[in-house]
């Protein structure tokens, strides 16, 4: 059976929205102040192998655990938050410095491969083949990949102040992010 490139195009722009890697570059150039190298082929790999594997298996791994979506999607939540407020408030809650890499925690997860874009991929298997949304996952981690790489020559072309500034509406934009996962979450929890 051949690919719908229309479904596969659909389920890309859905996932892109999640995974946002425009919005992801002031993060990542403050890790890159904090930590130096952040390891873009390895976040994005990481991301998409944290995505494709959820789209097999997510919903039996979470349960296996005895945790449900929403709890999962509390719990990332959480973890933006407090990202979010590192980038509004300018101050240091997670102590990248002390790690050799950010690849894994905070890039691929939660920030690529988040609890919004995991959710996502379940909420899309109900309406897409698997092969349509494995396509799609792979395209936005090769998007994400480019924008991981470029994201320093992005840092020295927009500078320092730019930076500062977009990293704060990032921020905000962040929280609000957190905040309405964890809204939503609450109330199909209860």
């Amino acid at each position: 059976m051949s690919l719908d490139f229309h479904n596969v195009l659909t389920c890309f722009l859905v996932l892109f929205v999640a995974v946002d890697p425009p919005g992801i570059i002031p993060v990542v150039i403050k890790l890159q102040h904090k930590v130096g190298d952040i390891q873009a082929l390895k976040a994005s790999l990481i991301a998409g192998a944290i995505m494709i594997l959820f789209l097999f298996i997510g919903e039996e791994i979470l349960s296996l655990v005895g945790v449900d979506i929403y709890s999962f999607a509390v719990a990332g939540s959480l973890i933006l938050f407090f990202l979010a407020l590192e980038m509004i408030l300018g101050v240091e809650i997670y102590k990248f410095a002390e790690y050799k890499s950010v690849a894994l925690v905070p890039l691929a997860f939660p920030m690529i491969a988040g609890t919004g874009s995991l959710t996502l991929i379940l909420s899309l298997h109900s309406q897409y083949r698997m092969e349509e949304i494995a396509v799609a996952i792979l395209l936005n981690v090769l998007l994400m990949y480019v924008t991981l790489e470029s994201s320093k020559w992005l840092g020295k072309f927009l500078g320092r102040v730019v930076i500062d500034n977009l990293q704060k509406i990032f921020g905000v934009i962040l929280l609000a992010i957190a905040v309405k996962i964890f809204i939503n979450s609450i109330k199909l929890i209860g």
